[in-house]
């Protein structure tokens, strides 16, 4: 990926950079701010994108030499250099730069242990059980963690120095690091210690200057500062009481606050947390309101594991919608979860079933194409920009890789969004119809005619006279004929009903679906064929107008369904114009709900029938 990115500024901007320049004050009475060497600036607005540095804890012997801060480039060279040398590092921290750090020292053969005071690694974005699959991914790697342990001391070789001698982290007037001491008593020798104890925002000269502070610089959803004039953005920023430690929300922030400044109308409501890369080689995937869910009673939680495949998987429920989910190893379903948790979307019942089964939430049919994702989907993890900024970028002219990266910062950071946004460039939605799509709509529309007759039409009338010689009626006079199409009619609902289970069992997922579907259909329109020769299209009274009425209810929408189905493509090319619509979705899944009250409410009627 890229360390310094070029500044890509529209062409015809009026941007003046003054490098090496650290502003040490704001006047915010002058409107003006001063550098280190007196030199003054005015200004009209005011963006303070101050960022961060590493928290260093008050831990007794944190000044040793042999302690590093993992923040910036100049860290990492240290770092490097360190390698050389270094025969076992204690990485204190397991969140994600501990574990990137860990990471680096252990490819160049340094024996590294990863110390976490929480219960778990990544604390903000797992809960117990991912922590402890991502744990055990780690150490198969050859490092160790250690959870659970809080840091009391870090011993050196000989005592501490005080006054002039101690300097900062990067000092050498300090003696060497031999060992770090838990507040257990446990102690684990090393020659190196990597901090990597999260980030403090860097308010300080927002503070002098009177504004507002609290973990960060306190903005309202204009981005506004304490001062009208005075905007902050990044992980210097605070909304609601929370600093976004992440490059994502600090462009979010930064878009928000240049259409304020311009005069357009625009508010921040704060970034929905999201981490989608991978860890230690290990794929980790955490978004929404995941923190603390073993403490909380406001949500309820759903888990998918398998643990010899390395999989954990759990969704995060609030008044039945989905509002947070997170996982180690891979989940194919992450961009459309994305979007869900976005929209906080409904998890529905038989979505929980099959995530409880399967692991997935939406089926387990390919990952569409990025074309097909919906706007709200993220593209580019690293930035947080979505699909529906890439497109719009596209339709305002970008047609090229390097323009996308231009307008939108996708790409900018690791580059492994790169393929999809070439798609995006190139790629066109295909609008092809389903295997049989042409007898599967003929068939089922037949089907819905059908069960609107009988649900229409007037009772076929008796024979008025035994003069007569068509003799249909016999049919629902005659017991051995009702009888006959009676469990005629039961067969070919068992039939159907197994078809329909062919996705759930293997063993019964033979041959080609497409013809199967097609056979489920022709069965069904057969059995309101048989309907019609069991009650003439009378509906009768009571337990049978409930039988009666359930499964019509359930062949009308099934055709529909079908129907539906061999027209989706004209569908979703000429009505929702995109290739990923499902209008066959809704009717579907009401011809399944039908499916449930019938086997109850037939069992009713042959117990009816042969007890009376």
């Amino acid at each position: 990926g890229q360390v310094y990115l070029e500044p890509n500024f529209p062409a015809g901007s009026v941007v003046k950079q003054h490098m090496g320049h650290p502003v040490v004050a704001i006047d915010r009475v002058q409107r003006q701010v001063t550098d280190h060497s007196g030199q003054a600036f005015p200004y009209s607005k005011l963006v303070i994108a101050t960022g961060s540095r590493a928290h260093i804890p008050n831990i007794p012997g944190i000044e040793r030499d042999g302690v590093f801060k993992f923040r910036n480039f100049d860290d990492t060279e240290k770092l490097v250099a360190r390698s050389v040398s270094a025969r076992r590092a204690v990485v204190i921290g397991g969140g994600l730069l501990g574990l990137e750090a860990a990471r680096g020292m252990a490819m160049r053969g340094v024996e590294t242990y990863v110390v976490e005071h929480e219960s778990r690694l990544m604390a903000r974005q797992l809960d117990l059980g991912a922590g402890e699959m991502l744990a055990g991914q780690i150490e198969a790697l050859g490092l160790k963690v250690l959870v659970g342990r809080a840091v009391r001391e870090i011993k050196g070789d000989g005592p501490l120095l005080s006054g002039s001698e101690i300097t900062d982290l990067r000092g050498h007037a300090r003696d060497r690091v031999s060992a770090i001491e838990f507040s257990s008593g446990e102690q684990v020798a090393c020659d190196t210690v990597i901090v990597c104890t999260g980030i403090r925002a860097n308010i300080e000269i927002a503070r002098d200057a009177g504004l507002a502070v609290g973990r960060g610089v306190k903005v309202d959803p204009g981005l506004q500062t304490s001062d009208e004039n005075i905007y902050a953005v990044g992980e210097c920023a605070e909304f609601e009481e929370r600093v976004y430690g992440l490059v994502g929300p600090g462009l979010e922030q930064a878009a928000i606050a240049a259409k304020v400044i311009a005069g357009e109308e625009a508010a921040y409501a704060g970034s929905l947390p999201s981490t989608k890369l991978k860890v230690v080689g290990s794929d980790v995937f955490s978004m929404g309101d995941v923190e603390q869910l073993a403490e909380r009673i406001d949500v309820s939680t759903l888990s998918f594991e398998r643990r010899d495949e390395g999989v954990y998987r759990k969704l995060v429920i609030k008044n039945g919608r989905l509002v947070g989910a997170l996982s180690v190893g891979d989940w194919p379903e992450t961009n459309a979860l994305q979007s869900a948790i976005q929209q906080q979307r409904m998890l529905w019942p038989w979505q929980a079933r099959r995530f409880r089964k399967t692991g997935l939430v939406f089926g387990d049919q390919e990952p569409a194409s990025v074309v097909e994702w919906p706007a709200a989907a993220t593209v580019c993890n690293c930035t947080g920009v979505t699909r529906g900024q890439i497109g719009d970028a596209i339709l305002s002219g970008c047609a090229t890789y390097e323009s996308v990266q231009r307008e939108t910062s996708a790409s900018t950071v690791c580059g492994s969004c790169k393929p999809l946004i070439n798609e995006l460039l190139t790629g066109k939605p295909k609008y092809e119809p389903v295997d049989w799509a042409r007898p599967l709509a003929v068939i089922s529309l037949v089907a819905a005619a059908l069960a609107l007759l009988t649900l229409l039409l007037p009772a076929w009338p008796y024979r008025q006279s035994v003069q007569e010689t068509f003799q249909i009626d016999l049919l629902w006079r005659d017991g051995f004929w009702k009888q006959v199409t009676g469990f005629t009619l039961l067969g070919l609902s068992v039939i159907a009903a197994v078809i329909s289970l062919r996705k759930n069992f293997k063993w019964l997922a033979f041959g080609d679906y497409g013809v199967w579907r097609l056979v489920h259909i022709s069965v069904g329109l057969g059995a309101l064929l048989v309907l019609f020769l069991h009650t003439g299209f009378r509906m009768g009274q009571n337990l049978n107008f409930m039988l009666m009425a359930t499964f019509l209810t359930m062949g009308l929408v099934g055709a529909a369904a079908g129907a539906v189905k061999g027209v989706e493509h004209l569908l979703a090319e000429r009505v929702f114009k995109r290739a990923s619509a499902q209008p066959a979705k809704v009717p579907l899944w009401l011809h399944i709900l039908a499916l449930w009250p019938l086997p109850v409410l037939l069992g009713l009627h042959i117990f009816s029938v042969y007890y009376y």
